[in-house]
């Protein structure tokens, strides 16, 4: 289980400290929630609501300024990156690095820890969409599509077979075609995985396959619950202020 306990997060800021005489710009407000293993959450919340930075947290790029960050009863909060994906925590970058002269056989074998054979790695990729035969010599660079490198990526986790996979904004920078063929993917990862996957995004359709969701808003969990209860009332409430803005 991953417990997240009055998580606090402000930056120096020298704007800040111009107009209201303070360094500080604080961007996450006493955040806690619980999340039981193997459960898919979505984390929804508009660009600088403090969602991204939620997820840098849970994935140690980023530190709190106040607050526990446990993983199975374990006090990971002061625990590098590297350490915590010792411990089996994984991160999707909004656009996923390349790594010039790597294939994409050589970074399945270097994320499960151990030498794939042929197989393992085919069946790896065609869990995600790819036929192997196209891609198992590829190298990571710029020849490869915002979209093939999310489904590279989101195969090089599932090799990991981690215990929380969070991925952030996984949507950014790849057409509708590959939006709607990765919704697929992360169902079948939900579905045949036992890790718990957190998914952080501003989009509605994304996160409908998740059993619950939180909303952020300006840093603080605006609201908690089942996805088939938040989402309706988030679209009804984006309905009226488009409605709104009209009138």
């Amino acid at each position: 289980m991953l417990e997240i306990s009055n998580i606090n997060v402000s930056f120096r800021s020298e704007r800040q400290e111009k107009l209201f005489g303070t360094t500080r710009d604080q961007v996450l407000f006493d955040v806690s929630l619980k999340v039981p293993q193997g459960t898919c959450l979505g984390i929804l919340g508009e660009s600088g609501s403090g969602k991204s930075t939620l997820a840098k947290i849970i994935a140690g790029i980023l530190k709190p300024t106040s607050g526990k960050i446990l993983l199975d009863g374990e006090d990971i909060t002061d625990l590098s990156i590297t350490e915590r994906a010792n411990k089996g925590i994984s991160y999707a970058f909004q656009q996923p690095v390349k790594f010039k002269g790597l294939k994409v056989k050589d970074l399945m074998s270097v994320a499960s820890g151990k030498t794939l054979d042929i197989k393992g790695i085919c069946d790896i990729l065609s869990e995600v969409g790819l036929c192997a035969r196209d891609y198992i010599n590829r190298e990571l660079n710029g020849s490869l599509s915002g979209g093939e490198l999310k489904r590279i990526e989101i195969a090089m986790i599932k090799a990991r077979a981690t215990k929380l996979s969070v991925f952030d904004e996984p949507e950014a920078g790849i057409d509708l075609w590959s939006f709607n063929s990765l919704i697929h993917v992360f169902e079948d990862l939900h579905e045949k995985t036992d890790g718990t996957i957190l998914i952080i995004s501003h989009q509605e359709r994304i996160l409908e396959i998740a059993d619950r969701i939180i909303v952020i808003n300006d840093g603080l969990v605006e609201k908690s619950g089942k996805g088939e209860d938040v989402i309706p009332e988030l679209l009804y409430k984006s309905s009226m202020c488009q409605k709104l803005s009209r009138d």
